[in-house]
């Protein structure tokens, strides 16, 4: 079931760059409400499937039971803001000018949408790394509920990347195949996590939070820029609002 529930992320990716074959351009509009429904279930996520059992894993500190939180949140942080200047980075919805060819923004888009995936999978390997050791107070059902939430953000990403590439002159079936295979790096990432757990477990309360820090990173610094543009943020911000709540639901009451 645990191996199953790895592959729920990805399935979300592929069924959001399978709408290339649906629709045949996305507005900016729709794509904003996008990135707000998939930045409102990641601080959902972020909070009660994350940071809340890191904190209740260091009760044993009393009063300081938020500083593995702490620390796990910044060290998030930091290595997503690392990363964002190491690896060329451009953000979905941003033209660039001057002349570029189809293949460069190609790259851009697809290494900013893997590095973007990369600690969704690693929040999916750690909680079910913890289920498998019985060390975390986690069910298993509130487990799949997290890889549901990421699938649910997934679906507007894929979309998101796959339409672009499209209207960049790729055919349907090219365009589909590349945002489908960014999403390859979560399950990858997951099961990396899984095989290391023993080592991960040791310091469960720091790579809960970890993870939590870079997905409410790729949140600010992405997600809530790209919503927020343009005309008519409202409807982007009630599609934030849904996401979040229905995240919330979903890990209430089903964890």
């Amino acid at each position: 079931m645990i191996w199953l529930g790895i592959w729920i992320p990805f399935l979300g990716t592929v069924l959001g760059a399978s709408c290339v074959y649906l629709l045949k351009k996305c507005s900016p509009l729709m794509t904003r409400c996008m990135s707000g429904i998939a930045g409102g279930v990641m601080v959902a996520a972020s909070i009660w499937s994350l940071i809340l059992p890191s904190i209740e894993e260091s009760v044993y500190l009393g009063k300081f039971s938020f500083v593995p939180c702490l620390m796990g949140l910044w060290l998030g942080v930091v290595l997503l803001l690392v990363l964002d200047r190491v690896i060329p980075h451009m953000h979905i919805n941003q033209e660039e000018e001057g002349p570029e060819s189809h293949l460069s923004k190609t790259t851009k888009l697809m290494l900013a949408v893997t590095l973007h995936n990369i600690p969704e999978g690693m929040a999916v390997g750690v909680v079910f790394a913890g289920v498998l050791s019985g060390q975390v107070e986690m069910s298993l059902l509130s487990s799949f509920v997290l890889a549901a939430g990421i699938a649910i953000q997934n679906f507007p990403e894929g979309a998101i990347l796959s339409l672009p590439l499209k209207n960049l002159g790729m055919s349907r079936y090219k365009a589909f195949a590349l945002g489908a295979i960014s999403g390859i790096v979560e399950p990858i990432a997951s099961i990396l996590t899984i095989l290391f757990s023993k080592w991960i477990l040791a310091g469960l309360p720091y790579f809960l939070s970890f993870a939590a820090g870079a997905m409410l990173y790729v949140v600010v610094e992405e997600l809530v820029p790209e919503m927020s543009e343009g005309e008519h943020s409202n409807w982007p911000t009630i599609c934030f609002m849904i996401g979040f709540t229905l995240m919330m639901v979903l890990d209430i009451a089903l964890g």
